[in-house]
């Protein structure tokens, strides 16, 4: 009798043991929906690479296609006193786009009306008097309420109104605006773009 109950003993805590034990049942996942893409990106935050702007055909061009390289941009004009600086930049842009370095051009022609013609007038000259070979968008404006995105994000880094043609705005290989220039001031850029190139 004795070995009875203890064999029904046995087979209880046996019974027990396996109940709270028992793996929980697999439940397939629900299928991806078709065409649905579940990759996960990292969105460009506040940085230059979050913006698109329209090349001089009107296709738009995103910035990221610069990312990791010193970027320098520029608002320019073909009929203003600074337009000669043309030469300096595209001596700037031989000198260092091999470690990295590109000029942004957007011309605008809001100030004394300096920068008429369509794109391709404005290339055209820029091309025949200037050589120039760095990257050249189409027209935009830089200040007021049809300012170019990119100006409104520029200005919130380095505050102003922008003055005047030819003012610079140089961004780090981050992305981020590093420094701003007047027109005039030619002196510092050149040290400025070598600091941010690094070695």
């Amino acid at each position: 009798m004795k070995q009875v109950r203890l064999l029904t003993f046995v087979l209880i805590v046996l019974t027990t043991f396996n109940a709270c034990n028992k793996p929980e049942p697999i439940v397939p996942e629900s299928p991806t929906p078709s065409g649905e893409d579940t990759t996960i990106v990292e969105e460009f935050k506040d940085n230059i690479y979050q913006f698109k702007v329209l090349a001089g055909n009107g296709d738009s061009v995103s910035l990221a296609q610069y990312r990791g390289m010193v970027i320098l941009v520029v608002n320019t004009a073909t009929q203003c006193g600074y337009t000669p600086q043309y030469t300096q930049l595209e001596q700037w842009y031989q000198d260092y786009k091999d470690r990295g370095f590109v000029i942004l051009d957007f011309p605008c022609n809001q100030f004394g009306n300096q920068a008429p013609g369509d794109y391709d007038d404005i290339h055209d000259y820029c091309t025949d008097h200037y050589n120039i070979t760095f990257p050249q968008f189409a027209k935009i404006n830089v200040n007021g309420a049809s300012e170019s995105p990119l100006y409104t994000w520029l200005k919130s880094k380095k505050p102003g109104k922008i003055k005047w043609n030819f003012t610079k705005f140089l961004v780090n290989r981050d992305g981020e605006v590093a420094e701003r220039f007047e027109p005039n001031d030619m002196g510092d850029v050149e040290a400025a773009i070598e600091a941010q190139l690094g070695d």
